[in-house]
């Protein structure tokens, strides 16, 4: 076996085993499953720390392709269409038991990983998107021209709205045993709907909000 492939076996049963226990067990377990010795895995990871890092980068960072955001920017498309494109996409390729598992025993190890991932990857990538797009679809040039300033804190939470709602629904399936009893397709497709139509009745307060108008009595 080729060092390459000796460390990407390393790093896929790592994962596979802190999805299934947590970030708390040993090493020397983790050893004996993949059928090594400690000082081979720490021969291509020097410490525990280093090798959860290489986890963490693998499951929720190495998934991003450089172009992954194209959907939801080309707008030959309506943006309802391209929001349930990326979203179903989205939604079946992050959120599988193993990524979920591994994102919540991130969170109860206090790593720091997970924030950064919420505030580099979601939110300023996938989120900030949304909100660019949803001004280019349901404002006009002259009221996108009145906005000043990067995108609002309160356009971002109308967007989590959406983000949320497909996560908790993954979380439900593969955590909780609860799985929604409908189809995943569907599922994003009717959460993609209720969250564009509410957001274009809402778009025209928020505007005014956002631009200093005075709201209509």
């Amino acid at each position: 076996m080729t060092p390459s492939m000796r460390r990407q076996q390393i790093l896929d049963a790592a994962t596979d085993y802190f999805a299934e226990a947590g970030f708390a067990v040993q090493t020397r377990e983790l050893s004996r499953r993949i059928g090594i010795s400690q000082p081979l895995l720490y021969r291509y990871f020097p410490s525990k720390a280093a090798l959860i890092d290489a986890v963490l980068e693998a499951v929720f960072l190495q998934q991003q392709q450089t172009n992954w955001l194209d959907t939801l920017r080309d707008r030959s498309l309506p943006l309802k269409e391209r929001l349930t494109q990326f979203y179903s996409g989205y939604v079946q390729g992050t959120y599988s038991q193993r990524w979920l598992r591994i994102y919540f025993f991130a969170a109860l190890a206090n790593f720091e990983f997970n924030g950064e991932y919420v505030k580099k990857i979601v939110q300023s990538q996938i989120l900030t998107t949304v909100c660019k797009e949803l001004r280019h679809s349901l404002l006009t040039p002259e009221q996108i021209a009145g906005l000043s300033g990067p995108i609002h804190p309160r356009e971002i939470e109308l967007a989590w709205m959406l983000q949320s709602s497909l996560f908790y629904g993954m979380v439900r399936k593969h955590i909780l045993n609860a799985a929604p009893q409908i189809t995943e397709t569907t599922r994003v497709s009717d959460a993609v709907d209720l969250f564009f139509h509410g957001a274009r009745g809402l778009y025209p307060a928020l505007l005014a909000e956002l631009s200093g108008a005075p709201k209509r009595p």
